[in-house]
């Protein structure tokens, strides 16, 4: 009986013992499971869920109430440009660069990136003009597959990289907003949006006709662009920086087509005049630039500091000397001797005369 009372308290002890044992085994294998997750979404993506989460709270616009000014500019980057030269090469996929064609189509394609449809003058970033996949590559004749996994819900393509057109895309439109933040005392500058740009001839020999693709907002792709290195210049090959630098230090250039405005025109039909719409874009640039210069109340430094400057200024201008000729080592002054007009009197009898000639007697 003893015996049989000590093995039932021994299997109890070793029955208890054993629970921490399991339960500590399958927390581990959930964590390892769940690390596993997201270790393969990360190397399918090259993002982490952490990161993109922080990337996208990064990239939050100041509250209308922090702002005191804003402007909204649409912009044409042309990628034969220098300037955006970054954007365009490497035309095919090397040592791992791409370049940002190539990434908005493989997002697109996976199905971890969100477009939204074209509309000609304007730009809707809600769900009901969200951008089917299949339509568009239909639309603009780009050969895909059915990817593994491929449902209603989740639709997922394969696209080869030779049927990737990403030497026809040879522009952009962007939307860039510029806002001055009253709490901080600065203006700042961001990318909204970019639309791909594709330039594509009907007929051989024909002008190419462009072809305005789709808009992604820069916040849902802003966490992959982080992630792509490139080089920015000729001068150093060596890629340091990365698409997201790119953008947030303003190394692309392009020109104002269009401004948000009341009446919701393009810049050409605002200002037919070719030499009118360049004024009226030089005009425009030069505001932005110096809005948060002129702003601000120069301080009494300052204005002494000027002052001062304009007073040396004044004081450094020579009076003028009077310009001479030396002829045959005489010194003759250039200028010209006044004329004196002399008045010519004549000279009147005070009384009349008659004449006593032939007169009779």
């Amino acid at each position: 009986m003893k015996s049989f009372i000590y093995s039932i308290s021994l299997f109890a002890m070793l029955s208890v013992a054993a629970v921490p044992a399991y339960a500590q085994q399958s927390v581990s294998s959930t964590v390892s499971r769940k690390s596993d997750t997201r270790a393969a979404s990360t190397k399918k993506t090259g993002v982490s869920d952490r990161a993109r989460g922080r990337m996208s709270a990064d990239g939050v616009s100041a509250t209308d109430a922090d702002l005191a000014w804003m402007k909204v500019v649409y912009r044409s980057l042309d990628l034969q440009d220098p300037a955006n030269a970054a954007l365009y090469f490497p035309e095919q996929s090397v040592d791992g660069q791409e370049n940002l064609f190539r990434i908005m189509m493989h997002l697109l394609a996976s199905g971890e990136l969100t477009a939204y449809e074209y509309l000609d003058g304007r730009e809707a970033f809600t769900d009901e003009y969200r951008l089917k996949v299949r339509d568009m590559l239909d639309r603009f004749h780009i050969y895909y597959t059915e990817g593994k996994g491929y449902s209603e819900k989740r639709q997922v393509f394969d696209i080869e990289e030779s049927d990737i057109p990403s030497t026809e895309v040879l522009g952009y439109y962007m939307v860039e907003r510029w806002e001055f933040d009253r709490r901080a005392g600065r203006m700042r500058t961001k990318v909204e949006a970019l639309c791909p740009v594709l330039h594509r001839s009907e007929e051989f020999g024909h002008e190419a006709v462009r072809y305005p693709m789709f808009w992604v907002r820069y916040a849902d792709i802003r966490p992959y662009l982080a992630g792509q290195l490139i080089f920015t210049d000729d001068d150093n090959n060596l890629p340091q920086s990365t698409y997201d630098d790119y953008f947030n230090l303003g190394l692309y250039k392009g020109e104002i087509y269009k401004t948000r405005n009341l009446r919701n025109k393009s810049m050409a039909q605002l200002y037919p005049d070719p030499e009118d719409l360049k004024h009226a874009q030089d005009s425009i640039e030069n505001r932005l630039k110096s809005f948060d210069k002129n702003i601000w109340v120069p301080s009494l430094e300052e204005m002494q500091s000027k002052a001062g400057t304009a007073t040396a200024a004044n004081d450094s201008i020579a009076p003028a000397k009077k310009s001479t000729r030396k002829i045959s080592g005489t010194r003759v002054s250039s200028k010209r001797p006044s004329k004196r007009v002399k008045s010519s009197s004549v000279k009147s009898g005070s009384t009349a005369t008659r004449s006593v000639r032939n007169r009779k007697r």
